[in-house]
């Protein structure tokens, strides 16, 4: 047991940066990864991994069913892995209906939670999930904001409770049951070295510096961005125009009115305080 690790998000925070990282990094080959191979584990909410690993059809499922089926599927995944599985979520950490963490703590080594500023998200959401920033900026603050929670068609990917921006980041922060590393998209970008050489510590890896600058490296954006545009994504939402677009800290100051900003602020205020993303008079601190 105690195999996984998770990999935690809300959307577009840089989950998918730090996937892209740690394949490099395990296979240390000279070569970027494929961002359509990176061989980590897959993604918690993934339909065929549940359905496979309990043997049964989840279509045949309500939600609540699956929900509460879930952290069994873990165990089952945990304990038969020969190695380390990585697992992306964007769910909050949550309980089932009958009171059961969703990530159960005996089948975990830890957590990497991806943080990044909700005024960044606003605008990187928008473009991902073809919404405008207004409605964007109103998913942040809803909660009971879910992913896949339409039934009027089977998806690939199971429902997964965001809550809000705030709720979701504090469901991972303040829970105890598991070990969690918290990673801010802004110090990937511009302290990645030590950044990344931080995450690999807390997940007991190599500690190697030069094997830590190769995959940053082969992990940066204008690499991804090649990728995709050579072979595609498999991960890019249907009428997303990309799935790397910019990758910029600080770009909701370009993109953003007066109103939308203060808006962000308002619902988000105390956490983002708490992340270092606004000072105590309010003011909107600068990625350092």
């Amino acid at each position: 047991m105690s195999r996984i690790v998770w990999l935690a998000s809300y959307p577009k925070s840089g989950n998918t940066w730090l996937r892209v990282f740690l394949a490099n990094f395990e296979r240390d080959n000279g070569q970027p990864a494929d961002i359509n191979a990176l061989e980590l584990g897959g993604a918690a909410s993934s339909r065929s991994l549940f359905d496979s690993a309990l043997g049964v059809e989840s279509s045949d499922m309500t939600e609540e069913e699956i929900e509460c089926h879930r952290p069994e599927a873990y165990r089952y995944l945990a304990a038969r892995s020969a190695r380390t599985l990585y697992l992306k979520t964007h769910d909050a950490y949550t309980f089932t209906s009958a009171g059961e963490p969703l990530f159960p703590a005996d089948a975990t080594r830890g957590a990497i939670c991806v943080i990044r500023n909700p005024l960044d998200i606003a605008v990187s959401s928008a473009h991902h999930f073809t919404k405008t920033v207004d409605e964007a900026i109103e998913n942040l603050a809803l909660e009971t904001m879910a992913l896949a929670a339409n039934k009027d068609r089977l998806r690939t990917q199971l429902k997964q409770n965001l809550l809000s921006w705030s709720l979701h980041v504090l469901s991972w922060l303040d829970q105890i049951a598991i070990p969690v590393h918290v990673m801010r998209y802004e110090d990937m970008s511009l302290r990645p070295i030590e950044t990344f050489t931080a995450a690999v510590r807390f997940l007991g890896l190599p500690d190697d510096v030069d094997r830590v600058r190769r995959a940053v490296a082969f992990s940066s954006f204008d690499v991804l961005r090649q990728q995709e545009e050579t072979r595609g994504f498999k991960e890019r939402l249907h009428g997303s125009p990309s799935f790397f677009r910019q990758g910029r800290t600080g770009a909701w100051r370009d993109v953003l009115n007066e109103e939308q900003a203060a808006r962000i602020i308002r619902d988000h205020g105390p956490v983002m305080r708490r992340l270092g993303y606004l000072s105590e008079n309010g003011c909107v601190e600068s990625a350092r």
